[in-house]
């Protein structure tokens, strides 16, 4: 016995992640101009990085538009999961951008080169304003999904890393200290991995099935159990299928008297409504086994 209640994925966060992959794409070429005009390591780490999260925004933004597509007999939930996928590739390439962005920086440090400073204040600025533009796109909708969540937090972080570029041509323009350059790389490396590994551990979490966060497995069952004709609960697992998408399956033993009078369908129901309202994650996808109590031994003796 099962209650479903699909949701239908929304086409509308496709528009919003194609105009920041947009202007980011717009950001990157103009930063790679700059970092050859300029020489800094600084500006021409912050374009790889816009890159990674350019490539990111269109994983996203193909993601988006698979999990669209309906389901089939081959794929009974569709490509609902293809935003989890896309998402734990952007974090992976992202750590990735990071490591590299410290080792280099270090390098850099150790033996700084000249770079046109005036030239990277004009350059910063451009990728800035293009920041922006793609994190109002992105900010109210940065909820929405992983996939959107993702977006939002590549975008911010070339943002910090545009507002760190400006800074250190305004050091280097005043003082002509040019490590200010490899501390400005070795800063954007440092904001990517943080953000990146939360991002990273959440999707994982996600493909290895499991308990969602915000949702408390013991204080469920126990909730369960406390049901009238309720007498056990077995067999309880709680998943999450994509972003908003939990997944709730149990084996519920009930007097055996519920089959006798028919009340059975009565306990769905408020099994339905127990986990669908009591908690503060909603769970409207659940799938229950009701069993009486004589069948209890039967199934222990499947098991083992």
């Amino acid at each position: 016995m099962g209650s479903h209640h699909h949701h239908s994925p929304t086409t509308a966060l496709r528009g919003p992640l194609a105009g920041a992959f947009g202007i980011t794409l717009g950001v990157f070429v103009l930063q790679v101009v700059g970092a050859l005009w300029t020489g800094s390591l600084a500006l021409l780490f912050d374009s790889v990085h816009v890159l990674t999260d350019a490539a990111g925004l269109a994983m996203a933004l193909g993601a988006a538009t698979l999990s669209t597509r309906p389901a089939t007999p081959q794929r009974s939930w569709g490509f609902r999961r293809a935003e989890v996928i896309a998402a734990l590739l952007q974090a992976a390439f992202l750590l990735a951008v990071g490591a590299y962005v410290l080792v280099e920086g270090v390098r850099r440090l150790i033996t700084p080169e000249d770079v046109a400073a005036p030239q990277m204040i004009v350059f910063g600025a451009v990728g800035l304003a293009g920041n922006l533009a793609a994190l109002g796109l992105l900010s109210r909708h940065r909820a929405a999904s992983f996939n959107l969540r993702a977006a939002f937090l590549e975008v911010l972080n070339d943002a910090l890393g545009s507002v760190a570029v400006i800074v250190a041509a305004v050091v280097i323009t005043l003082t002509g200290w040019m490590r200010a350059d490899a501390i400005v790389a070795l800063f954007i490396g440092v904001l990517i991995i943080p953000r990146t590994l939360k991002l990273l551990r959440e999707t994982i979490d996600v493909l290895l099935e499991s308990t969602p966060a915000g949702i408390d497995l013991e204080e469920v069952r126990a909730h369960i159990a406390r049901l009238p004709q309720v007498r056990d609960v077995h067999d309880l697992h709680i998943t999450q299928i994509a972003t908003g998408l939990p997944v709730l399956t149990a084996h519920i033993v009930v007097d055996d008297g519920c089959y006798r009078d028919g009340s059975a369908h009565a306990v769905l129901d408020q099994l339905q409504e127990c986990v669908s309202r009591h908690f503060d994650v909603s769970i409207d996808h659940c799938t229950f086994q009701i069993e009486p109590m004589g069948h209890v031994p039967h199934e222990t003796e499947l098991t083992h």
